[in-house]
């Protein structure tokens, strides 16, 4: 009789604590989203209330104000470096465009539904969120910015205090936001990642869409695992809940027969970023034009799911990861530029609605639209393999002179290992000159982009001073030293111009007076006025261009003595 009065005591304090902690978006109309108040106070209330919750400033946006990491951890030690020992951590962001908050109200009802008990206990991991990143975007707040999306009644702003786009800025890091992220997750070191978003793009039957994070920047080993069992896992898991899914769709228009390649998502994107130190990565991308309850119900599934397989494979990926960076080892090729290999993908029946067109209403002309009464079903190929566009060999350091000290802090923040040298030294390097690159002509998230980047390279005797970095690349973090210090990598340091300094000619000369002392040179250099005259001769352009001619012979004269110039101030040693 004892044990069934508990039961009923046990029952009634469930369903009351359940009942006590609803979210704003549950007490509303469900087509509402929390603001940043009333988020803190939510969970400050749930961390009083609950020893498995714990409610932490770990960052601060550009504005100032502090970004929140929400943890439930229900094992008696709170020492995150102990507890990852034996324990796998899921960690999720939220919030980094709040005009997408999905995942600002799924969270908080996850968050409480495991620590109420309405969820099973875990055995083997701790999660924990970012409750909302982009703080200054969360306040404020309108109705009309997202114009394409379907609720909720108001909503944040996509850019931050200083209007970046914070999910291009997680490799250059020039927000606070960014900084507080990289500390937040090298923190946690996380084993699984979400990221969590609302679509744009073509209209389609789908609530639920994702981005898997780049099968090959994240690894043959892990990524492998990851597209073909744990991601494929969920899915699964997703589609008896009730949400089947596709791959992200980044196309406005009809899908094309031919299907459509996966998304690359490099460092500068959240899971790049953390594919960098091998945690398997995934952006939930809700349909912008489904009702936000729906779009909800289908982030807090997506998480819970993810939940139940990390907590039955927990050790394998625990395992796949450290076996990971055996494909990182000095001496081994490295992909450095990636294309979609179109000879190689799978098939999946995409559930679509008819694109047609009609005048348009404003300018008469054809405009496209979905006739969602024509749904259909149609057989398309996905395109998730790529191949490598170039290759660098993985040195076994790298060494960054002193001077370079934004270099410097970015590694570590990011938990590079890295020894300041004691004394002066000399050292046998690779050294890069760069050959060539491109620039936007746009600025894009504050920077004037390079791209298309390319060196040359020389063996030579180097002279480094006491306090300049020597870096080894056999550590965790090695892709993100490779993608950073990698002039020819995508979203290198160099292509987000930390080192446009050497790209100005420092030191010139006057015409009128180079004119006698080249005119001497070439007298007085056989070899130069050789070269001179082949280089004229191959090349019509020079030869019509006395002003060119000049220039020639001052660059290849012993005068330009200007060592700096595109000398790329990173070293590696072999």
């Amino acid at each position: 009789m004892k044990l069934k009065y508990f039961l009923i005591f046990l029952s009634t304090s469930l369903f009351l604590a359940q009942n006590s902690f609803q979210t704003p978006f549950e007490k509303g109309n469900r087509n509402q989203t929390v603001t940043y108040d009333e988020m803190n106070t939510y969970y400050q209330d749930l961390a009083k209330n609950f020893n498995t919750i714990q409610y932490l400033k770990k960052g601060q946006d550009d504005n100032g104000k502090p970004i929140y990491v929400v943890i439930y951890n229900p094992f008696p030690g709170k020492d995150l470096e102990q507890l990852r020992k034996d324990k796998a951590v899921l960690f999720v962001n939220n919030g980094i465009h709040p005009g997408e908050p999905d995942g600002i109200d799924a969270t908080m009802m996850l968050m409480r539904d495991l620590a109420t008990g309405k969820i099973k206990t875990p055995r083997n991991f701790i999660i924990a969120a970012v409750s909302a990143y982009n703080v200054s975007g969360m306040l404020n707040r309108g109705s009309h910015s997202r114009a394409n999306q379907n609720g909720p009644e108001q909503y944040g702003f996509r850019g931050n205090a200083r209007n970046y786009d914070l999910n291009r800025d997680f490799i250059k890091a020039d927000s606070k936001n960014a900084r507080s992220f990289q500390e937040i997750y090298q923190w946690f070191q996380p084993d699984v990642f979400i990221d969590n978003h609302v679509s744009n793009g073509a209209d389609y039957q789908y609530t639920f869409t994702y981005i898997s994070t780049f099968k090959e920047r994240l690894g043959n080993t892990l990524g492998n695992y990851f597209y073909n069992d744990y991601q494929a896992k969920n899915l699964e898991d997703m589609k008896k809940l009730g949400y089947e899914s596709t791959p992200y769709v980044n196309i406005h228009g009809d899908i094309p027969d031919e299907g459509f390649a996966a998304f690359e998502d490099s460092p500068r994107y959240s899971t790049g970023y953390t594919s960098l130190f091998n945690s398997l990565g995934t952006v939930p991308e809700t349909h912008m034009l489904k009702p936000y309850d729906k779009r909800v119900d289908a982030t807090y599934k997506y998480m819970l799911v993810n939940l139940q397989n990390l907590d039955k494979d927990y050790k394998k990926i625990k395992q796949l990861r450290l076996e990971n960076l055996k494909q990182y080892k000095a001496g081994m090729q490295y992909g450095i530029r990636w294309k979609i290999d179109s000879t190689r993908f799978s098939t999946m029946d995409f559930k679509g609605y008819e694109g047609k067109y009609k005048p348009s209403d404003i300018s008469g002309k054809p405009r496209l639209y979905y006739d969602r009464n024509k749904p259909f079903t149609k057989k398309i190929k996905l395109f998730t393999t790529a191949v490598p566009t170039g290759y660098i060999r993985i040195p076994k350091y790298y060494v960054v002179p002193q001077s370079q000290y934004r270099v410097i802090e970015e590694m570590k923040r990011n938990k590079i290992l890295m020894t300041a040298l004691k004394k002066d030294s000399t050292a046998m390097v690779e050294a890069y000159k760069i050959k060539d690159f491109k620039t936007v002509k746009n600025p894009y998230e504050g920077h004037y982009l390079h791209y298309d980047t390319s060196v040359e390279t020389a063996n030579r005797s180097m002279n480094f001073t006491a306090g300049d970095y020597l870096i080894p690349t056999d550590q965790p973090g090695v892709k993100y030293l490779i993608e950073t210090l990698e002039p020819e990598a995508l979203d290198s340091f160099f292509n987000w111009n930390f080192f446009d300094g050497i790209l100005a000619q420092k030191e010139y000369y006057s015409a009128y007076i180079f004119e006698d002392t080249a005119s001497e040179l070439l007298k007085t250099d056989k070899k130069l006025k050789d070269a001179f005259e082949t280089k004229k001769s191959a090349d019509k352009k020079l030869a019509e261009d006395g002003t060119a001619q000049l220039d020639w012979i001052y660059r290849n004269s012993p005068y330009f003595e200007e060592k700096t110039f595109r000398q790329y101030p990173v070293y590696r040693i072999l």
